[in-house]
């Protein structure tokens, strides 16, 4: 398929630098896909709340990611901005608040993120007040359930449908529930929602268990590893840091070390993009030769590492995946 006028103007700008680095990750994206291999995109810090959907989405729909592993915080505010985004509140001067700034926009019940307030009733309490019962409902059927899963229930029952304010197209979860994208979620727990069952836990209104927790997602990949690593292999795409990355690139060398698995391949792809400070310590801002010692990477997968603000390279290379 021919390029689109996007894609053109990488190729003939991006040229040097980090610029260069992006459209060879792009390329190299493309290439991995088009030789058989699958891709997990990992998403850290307030990719949903950017908007990160309205390109991710249609990655998914065109089966350009073939596994997410996302915060909590990514897999709920992609639906919060789904049920709620005329109410956000859109601050351009972020950098000049004063800490009473801040203050009147908590009594007014805004959550900021950067430059986005997301508004507490109409987003998360709106949200809770639906994904209770689906708790509430397994726990009583003896079942359990990965968070991910509970939002799935929710999204495909379509009972939030009265209350979309952007195209759902755009919204990355609910392109992923219709496809029943393989996911991961560790450390759920930090996260609104996550705080919200904690409470709930507390209470005694429910059961600690019925959310399944961060080792079984573990084991749970280990499995799913396995079946989809054969041919080319699984590609490992990580925007920003954090556990969204440290969690799911750790299965191959506990697979390789702790288990003794020795057949298992490495990941056959890895681009990490983060404006962080790089660091050392095999850690998610750690350059990706040093993931080398650590049995995550070989010494032939090409590596990307692409200092930028992931908002906007991000798209672009999606963009340039989707020949836009």
């Amino acid at each position: 398929m021919s390029k689109g006028p996007v894609s053109l103007f990488m190729e003939k700008n991006f040229l040097h630098f980090n610029a260069a680095a992006l459209l060879d990750a792009a390329k190299a994206y493309e290439q991995h896909l088009q030789e058989g291999g699958k891709m997990m995109i990992t998403i850290a810090g307030a990719l949903s709340t950017g908007e990160i959907g309205i390109t991710l989405a249609e990655m998914i729909r065109k089966d350009k990611v073939h596994i997410i592993s996302c915060t909590g915080a990514n897999l709920e505010e992609d639906v919060m901005n789904l049920v709620a985004h005329k109410h956000y509140k859109r601050v351009p001067n972020y950098r000049d608040l004063t800490p009473e700034d801040e203050w009147n926009l908590l009594q007014q019940r805004y959550n900021r993120v950067t430059d986005t307030c997301i508004p507490e009733e109409e987003a998360m309490r709106r949200i809770q007040n639906h994904i209770f019962k689906y708790w509430k409902e397994a726990e009583q059927n003896r079942q359990r359930y990965f968070p991910h899963e509970f939002f799935y229930q929710m999204l495909l029952s379509g009972e939030l449908e009265p209350y979309y304010e952007i195209d759902p197209r755009s919204s990355w979860v609910l392109a992923a529930a219709e496809k029943n994208l393989p996911m991961v979620v560790p450390g759920w727990e930090d996260s609104t929602i996550g705080n919200v069952y904690a409470s709930l836990v507390i209470r005694n209104e429910l059961k600690h268990d019925t959310v399944r927790n961060g080792i079984e997602y573990m084991v749970w990949l280990t499995d799913w590893y396995r079946n989809n690593s054969g041919g080319k292999g699984v590609g490992f795409f990580q925007i920003g840091g954090g556990i969204a990355g440290d969690f799911p690139i750790c299965v191959v060398p506990m697979m390789y070390q702790d288990l003794g698995w020795k057949d298992v391949p490495f990941w056959s792809y890895f681009c990490q993009i983060s404006d962080a400070t790089t660091s050392f310590g095999s850690y998610s801002g750690a350059v990706p030769n040093e993931k080398i010692t650590w049995g995550k990477l070989d010494k032939n997968t090409p590596k990307f590492m692409i200092e930028s603000d992931a908002s906007i390279v991000a798209p672009l290379i999606f963009a340039y995946v989707l020949n836009y």
